[in-house]
């Protein structure tokens, strides 16, 4: 076996190797909006170059599925900040917190409610305009 198919292999196997690879086009995005005084962020520089690579098949998918997987399974502790914040202000773990999340609560069910009915207004009006042959397709 040749020592590119068995590097091939590896990458494919190894979860954290291409989720480095990942890190590393971020990087590589980082580095270019700096070089090149961009006024965009460099994450967003690299995720284009990756996905230039992936749409032009010079880059197999594999490469990079099991890392991207990874990252996005571990997503809650880039969150971990956020947290060190609540943590940080003691206001929001008492009666101040319980005002927010109310806030958050009742807002997010509005939302959910309003989308819902707006669907259903929707469904409903379609189903009354169009013919019932042409529903099938």
């Amino acid at each position: 076996m040749s020592p590119q198919v068995r590097t091939a292999r590896f990458v494919r196997h190894s979860a954290i190797l291409q989720a480095g690879i990942v890190i590393a086009f971020w990087l590589l995005g980082e580095a270019a909006v700096r070089i090149a005084h961009l006024p965009f962020p460099g994450a967003l520089i690299g995720l284009a170059l990756l996905i230039v690579l992936l749409a032009t098949r010079r880059m197999k998918l594999s490469t990079v599925q099991r890392g991207a997987k990874l990252l996005l399974a571990d997503m809650l502790l880039f969150f971990v900040p956020a947290v060190l914040v609540v943590l940080n202000h003691q206001e929001f773990l008492g009666l101040t917190g319980l005002k927010i999340l109310a806030v958050i609560l009742t807002s997010t069910t509005a939302v959910m409610v309003v989308t819902v009915f707006a669907v259903d207004r929707c469904y409903r009006w379609r189903l009354a305009r169009v013919p019932v042959a042409s529903r099938s397709r």
